[in-house]
């Protein structure tokens, strides 16, 4: 009977502590995010980077509790004469976000900006430092990205004839702009704006177009998002413009044009409206 007793007691002991057990592990110290999508034109500071064309993107990126944070993004490129050939961008991200308290957080990191199985001196790296700010259901944003001289900003052509060549050449480029964006009230819909100016190599690159291939120009954006309710899907539009003047394009052609069947000889900087359909996990 006491060695019934002894049991009995030890398993209500044991049903007593079963919570303790069954207690959330703690949360991880990194949090990890990504998204995957399709776009119909690749646009990057209003000039098309797929040659008008589609293109499928792809993200991640791990931040953790402190607020450092590491990623990647990639896309399909238009390939042809542009950034040595590659077909594909492939940007490392490393930076640190804090919170400024009152809505405000600053944005402090760097891109290494990469072109696979194109040429030579195609890669750079390009410092940045974004501000943004809540206004109740508004969030604004302003951003500056400076790349230091390197040899894929320099201006190793003079035009596309290249009558003038100066390998080894390097050039910066600065580039600031600002975001403003938010959701109408009870609907699943966001409205977003976009302006920048780019300040760089006048010229062409290396092996191609140069982030700023004009020297100084504006590039802007209107658009909308709308998360489908549901699910993790966002379909976006937006129209997407730069004040580039078709007299320095012709100076860039054949590389500022698209190359394809389709549209061949058509504008990669004229305006446009890209749609998009976007998957974040």
């Amino acid at each position: 009977m006491f060695m019934k007793y002894q049991i009995a007691c030890a398993a209500l002991a044991l049903m007593s502590s079963a919570p303790a057990f069954a207690q959330e592990e703690p949360a991880s110290p990194i949090t990890v995010s990504g998204s995957v999508g399709l776009v119909s034109d690749y646009r990057f500071r209003g000039v098309s980077q797929s040659d008008r064309g589609m293109a499928v993107q792809g993200g991640i990126t791990a931040t953790h509790e402190s607020g450092f944070y590491v990623g990647t993004w990639g896309s399909n490129l238009g390939g042809w004469g542009r950034f040595g050939g590659a077909n594909m961008e492939l940007d490392l991200i490393a930076g640190y976000s804090a919170s400024l308290g009152e809505g405000t957080t600053v944005d402090v990191g760097l891109t290494w900006y990469m072109y696979p199985s194109g040429a030579d001196e195609t890669d750079f790296a390009e410092p940045y430092v974004k501000l943004s700010h809540q206004f109740g259901p508004v969030k604004g944003l302003v951003g500056v990205a400076y790349a230091p001289k390197q040899e894929a900003l320099g201006k190793w052509c003079s035009d596309a004839a290249c009558t003038v060549y100066d390998p080894g050449d390097k050039e910066d480029n600065l580039y600031l702009w600002g975001d403003i964006s938010g959701a109408i009230p009870n609907t699943p819909v966001s409205l977003k704006a976009h302006l920048g100016w780019s300040n760089g190599n006048s010229g062409l690159g290396p092996n191609g177009t140069s982030i700023a291939p004009t020297g100084k120009y504006f590039d802007w954006l209107v658009g909308a998002d709308l998360a489908i309710p549901g699910t993790p899907l966002t379909a976006s539009i937006a129209y997407v413009d730069t004040d580039i003047a078709r007299v320095e394009e012709e100076y860039l052609r054949p590389n500022f044009m698209v190359n394809d069947s389709k549209d061949f000889g058509k504008s990669i900087a004229r305006s446009t409206v890209v749609f998009s359909i976007t998957a974040a996990f």
